[in-house]
């Protein structure tokens, strides 16, 4: 197993960190991992991680759900019935952005739930998913429209670029924004989705906070450092929209690594919460998902 440590921050380059949380690899390994904050921009990401060639050995779980499917368990029960109504959102969403329905990108595509649903819907469907197993379940769905790399992708612009809780697993950041926002039409709109390190699960949690899901999850994205990040690749946000149901299913997640046991009332009790508490502050739920085009 390699590591390696980051010596500037990601998002403003500075080389000032401080130690923010120590977390335990609860779906895999065991191993605890730091989180450390730059003390200029805020930014929050896992220092040391996994290279990127030791990376692959800490998704091989079954309760690895984006690239399985598994139903086993209550946990993963759940995750199936509201990705259901979450998929419909996402096209939705798109359909409003983009009503004439072209060309789309998702990028991190998993098994190709969300892009079977668009392709269902009339829209002309690429994906991008390096890992072999939920490359294949997708390809089964799409066809070879999957590929394991961007540039492998036949298709040269898009219309829409999706990343569904992707961005924070990617090693190389901001090359591979620049390469995503240049694969995009002059008009298109970039859509990404992730866990929101600022929201009340995550302050009440801590380092048992599901969605800190290290070494998986190399960055802890905030609404100020994500609106940084997209000002770094000239991009600007169109609007900030909640995943709502992330707070009850990040709980149930969160309640399991705290006690070892799931514990149903408590995880909707504090998902609730969490919601109401967005809801009357800024807008800080569970995950956040930000609509960005270029400037």
């Amino acid at each position: 197993m390699s590591y390696e440590r980051l010596e500037h921050c990601p998002i403003c380059g500075k080389e000032e960190f401080k130690n923010f949380l120590v977390v335990t690899d609860n779906t895999v390994s065991k191993e605890s991992f730091v989180i450390v904050e730059c003390e200029n921009c805020t930014f929050k990401f896992t220092n040391p991680r996994p290279d990127v060639k030791s990376i692959g050995s800490y998704y091989e779980s079954d309760d690895y759900i984006s690239h399985s499917n598994t139903k086993t368990g209550i946990i993963n029960r759940a995750y199936h019935v509201v990705r259901s109504i979450t998929t419909k959102q996402k096209v939705e969403l798109i359909n409003r952005h983009v009503p004439a329905k072209g060309n789309i990108l998702d990028y991190g595509c998993g098994t190709g739930v969300f892009l079977n649903a668009c392709k269902k819907d009339g829209w002309k469907v690429s994906g991008v998913e390096p890992n072999a197993k939920a490359r294949e379940l997708a390809k089964e769905q799409i066809g070879d429209t999957i590929k394991e790399t961007l540039a492998e992708v036949a298709t040269e612009k898009f219309d829409v670029i999706t990343l569904w809780h992707v961005l924070e697993h990617i090693h190389t950041l901001n090359e591979t924004m620049d390469q995503l926002i240049s694969r995009l039409n002059p008009e298109g709109v970039l859509i990404v989705a992730v866990p929101n390190a600022d929201s009340h699960d995550a302050q009440q949690y801590k380092e048992n906070w599901a969605a800190y899901d290290v070494p998986r999850h190399l960055y802890h994205f905030t609404q100020p450092t994500m609106k940084r990040l997209m000002k770094k690749h000239k991009m600007v946000l169109e609007e900030v929209l909640p995943m709502k149901f992330d707070a009850y299913y990040v709980s149930m997640l969160s309640e399991k690594h705290k006690d070892g046991k799931t514990k149903m009332l408590s995880s909707v009790m504090n998902g609730f919460k969490s919601n109401s508490y967005a809801e009357k502050n800024g807008n800080d739920y569970s995950s956040l998902i930000f609509v960005a085009k270029r400037k």
